[in-house]
């Protein structure tokens, strides 16, 4: 398949179009995920936790204040004590990071594993257009990492789904997953909800801790985006499968090689289901057959 007709099929690739017509749809889509992770971890988590807090103004002391926010500047100046005074922020951030890494551009059925990433991306950046949140996420693949800083607006939002379609890559490539995560701790603020969607090969014991260590300060969910094909390879039959540049081919009689490929998808479930127990974090299974708007909206998967 060449690169116009690749460009042309919407399950191997996204337009701009594509995704801005998902606005529509988006507002089908709550982002109140903090109900379904108490739900999840018997925890009652507060819808407020984790936001940051702004300063509003500066004020005299008053008795109980806490003595960490008094204004030593102000205090200076005037003569005599003053508190900063804070208020939470109404705009929260939303990091959303997308996995296009080689892996990602392959399905059996359905579309692309990038192409689903691209999809959900856009649909919870409208979804939180709608709700005053602030927009923001990371790209990254082999060719490279890309940051967009949260930012409100549907300004923001189009630069995010710009980069969807033609992604601006710099820094290091990432062929694991500790390098994006790595960097996502450093740009998305406390207190942010992040969205990982992804396939989550490469998820080794640096990306795991790296995992740990954001959602202590920020509401991380895992979207794990996966092929019929990678859950359950058919009993019988050989298979050809390429990039384009080269071939493999493969033969489910082969049991042993089968049982291993299989078990190695298990093995990565299993994992994402405990990292998502221990952190409190809610995992969604995605699979490339249903459409990007069921999985966020939990309804049941229909095949295309």
């Amino acid at each position: 398949m060449d690169a116009q007709h690749t460009a042309d099929n919407p399950r191997v690739a996204v337009t701009l179009k594509g995704l801005v017509d998902l606005a529509k749809p988006a507002a089908a889509i709550s982002l109140g995920h903090a109900n379904i992770r108490a739900a999840q971890s018997g925890n009652y988590l507060s819808h407020l936790k984790g936001r940051g807090m702004a300063f509003d103004e500066t004020r005299l002391y008053q008795p109980g204040d806490d003595v960490r926010r008094i204004d030593w500047r102000v205090t200076a100046r005037t003569g005599k004590p003053h508190s900063k005074i804070f208020k939470e922020e109404r705009e929260r951030p939303m990091f959303i990071a997308v996995d296009y890494r080689a892996t990602m551009a392959f399905a059996t059925r359905g579309v692309f594993k990038s192409v689903q990433a691209a999809r959900l991306a856009a649909l919870l950046a409208w979804a939180a257009l709608q709700q005053g949140d602030r927009i923001g996420g990371q790209i990254f693949s082999e060719a490279g990492c890309l940051e967009l800083r949260p930012q409100t607006g549907k300004p923001a939002l189009l630069r995010f789904l710009n980069a969807l379609v033609k992604p601006a890559y710099s820094g290091d490539p990432a062929d694991q997953l500790d390098i994006p995560l790595s960097r996502l701790l450093h740009h998305a603020r406390p207190g942010s909800r992040v969205y990982i969607l992804s396939d989550f090969r490469g998820l080794n014991p640096a990306a795991e801790r790296h995992l740990t260590n954001l959602a202590k300060h920020c509401e991380v969910v895992m979207v794990h985006i996966a092929d019929p094909l990678e859950m359950r390879l058919p009993s019988k039959g050989r298979y050809r499968f390429t990039d384009g540049l080269r071939e493999i081919l493969f033969d489910s009689a082969d049991r042993q090689r089968a049982q291993s490929y299989q078990q190695q998808f298990a093995d990565r479930r299993r994992l994402l289901q405990k990292l998502s127990s221990q952190l409190h974090s809610l995992l969604i299974p995605c699979s490339t057959q249903q459409t990007a708007l069921d999985v966020l909206t939990g309804a049941r998967p229909h095949c295309r």
